[in-house]
């Protein structure tokens, strides 16, 4: 196929196209634009390329949907609010007010909490991990429970 000829195929038939694949996702012109490309490509120039054109869009139009709609699930699940807490699981535990002060702690005290009692890890695991000293880790960990402590209304028990 000559410049000339997918010039004009292009011109005559990519809007038409467009509005094809739109049926089935939300990007077709990234799609027309990938059959064109593919066109481009072949060898030997298919007996019908309008023909040819348009199965190859709406193929790549039902599976890009099916793309969109696979991402767009996996994307709201991630976007629902985090569960830390098995409500359950901690008696007294108002899990709502819990997740609030985690969320308010600076990120570095809540990424060691969080690594300390979710993970399990030690401090000096922790401080790998974050890049800082041991002592820097603990000083985290304990400031960062001080404020969860305070936040949460809870008095540390003594030992």
């Amino acid at each position: 196929m000559t410049a000339r000829q997918l010039a004009d195929l292009i011109d005559t038939y990519a809007p038409a196209l467009v509005l094809f694949a739109r049926q089935w996702c939300a990007a077709p012109e990234d799609v027309v634009q990938d059959a064109f490309c593919k066109l481009a490509s072949q060898a030997a120039v298919p007996d019908d390329p309008v023909a040819w054109l348009y199965r190859v869009t709406r193929n790549a139009a039902i599976d890009t949907g099916k793309a969109e709609r696979r991402r767009s699930r996996r994307e709201a699940v991630v976007a629902r609010s985090v569960r830390w807490f098995d409500e359950s699981a901690i008696d007294g535990l108002d899990a709502g007010a819990a997740v609030a002060a985690l969320e308010d702690l600076p990120a570095d005290e809540r990424e060691v909490i969080v690594a300390r009692l979710w993970g399990g890890m030690t401090l000096a695991q922790i401080a790998v991990v974050t890049v800082c000293s041991v002592s820097t880790a603990h000083r985290r960990y304990e400031a960062g429970l001080a404020a969860l402590r305070e936040r949460l209304g809870v008095i540390c028990p003594k030992t």
